[in-house]
């Protein structure tokens, strides 16, 4: 089993190196100035154009003026080591601007996770609950309705309507849970089409199993048999799910605090994209590359637990 997770881990760590390396070469590759930028925010041109020596200053402040492998083994081993690196439109390190960020990014993200799991939940016990067919076909297109619909023309439509005609919300800012109910929502209804359809296949493939008919011929209500003893095996698909859903839930925070005006992550990397600031989106990138892998790699570990069926292919893979 030790074996089986130093590999899985050495993996994740590969996944981060390489999504580093690649954000890196791109970024690196794009037909951007970062010394025009970063003279730009120090106000070092003073109204007028910069002279070579302010140019060549900059750029050996910031190690610009390294060639391409050296500024990446800098790069890499500052990040290992704990430095994130100086904001080029800011002139504030990166983790700085981090910190301010990411409580607001992770109380809206678990938020909109926890929306997304109740909902998706709801509609997949509701489908396999009800005995009518139609109400049962209206349910499980209520997912793939919802996948289809952009995040922020739902944003916009629910900031009109309970924000400015209902004036129920406030619609714009950080704040308490009023400031956070709408972009929760609007993250959670996306999540929640993905998590939705698996579980609702898990459901109706759990109650074709022989322990369920034992358990009818018990006695037992249809509630009792899916939510006591079917929905904890039909759950267990879904715990792929989170993994790809903490991706999803990164992509749309930028899109929901940008329309929701929030400070937060999202928000920091739509700002960072646009003023070509290098650094903060190579450490955004490596953040979402470092979460999504650290996600997948529990639910590596956590499936052999809730499911003894998969140890030992896990003992043999060790």
């Amino acid at each position: 089993m030790s074996r089986y997770i130093l590999k899985r881990l050495g993996h994740a760590l590969l996944v981060i190196w390489g999504a580093f390396t690649l954000t890196f070469l791109l970024l690196y590759a794009l037909p951007s100035d970062p010394v025009s930028i970063l003279l730009a925010a120090s106000g070092a041109m003073g109204g007028g154009a910069a002279t070579a020596a302010d140019r060549a200053a900059i750029a050996a402040r910031y190690g610009l003026d390294q060639p391409l492998w050296k500024q990446y083994l800098d790069s890499l081993t500052g990040i290992l080591h704990g430095d994130l690196g100086t904001s080029v439109s800011s002139g504030l390190p990166v983790s700085t601007e981090l910190a301010q960020a990411i409580p607001s990014t992770l109380e809206l993200a678990l938020a909109g996770l926890a929306i997304g799991i109740v909902l998706g939940t709801l509609i997949a016990v509701a489908a396999n609950l009800t005995r009518s067919r139609r109400l049962h076909r209206l349910l499980l297109t209520i997912p793939p309705l919802l996948a289809s619909v952009p995040s922020f023309w739902l944003a916009l439509v629910l900031m009109q309507v309970v924000c400015f005609q209902l004036g129920w919300l406030p619609s714009r800012g950080n704040g308490g849970l009023s400031h956070l109910v709408l972009p929760a929502l609007t993250l959670g209804l996306g999540s929640s089409t993905g998590f939705a359809q698996v579980l609702a296949r898990g459901i109706a493939q759990s109650l074709r199993e022989p322990y369920v008919t034992e358990l009818r011929a018990k006695g037992l209500s249809r509630w009792s048999i899916q939510v006591g003893h079917v929905l904890r095996n039909a759950f267990l698909p879904c715990l792929t799910m989170l993994g790809t859903a903490v991706g999803g839930l990164f992509a749309g925070a930028v899109i929901t605090e940008t329309v929701y005006s929030r400070a937060g992550v999202g928000r920091l990397l739509q700002q960072a994209v646009s003023e070509q600031d290098m650094p903060v989106v190579l450490v955004l990138v490596l953040l979402a590359a470092t979460t999504y892998a650290l996600v997948n790699l529990a639910v590596d570990l956590l499936y052999p637990r809730l499911d003894p069926r998969l140890r030992p292919a896990v003992v043999a893979v060790a």
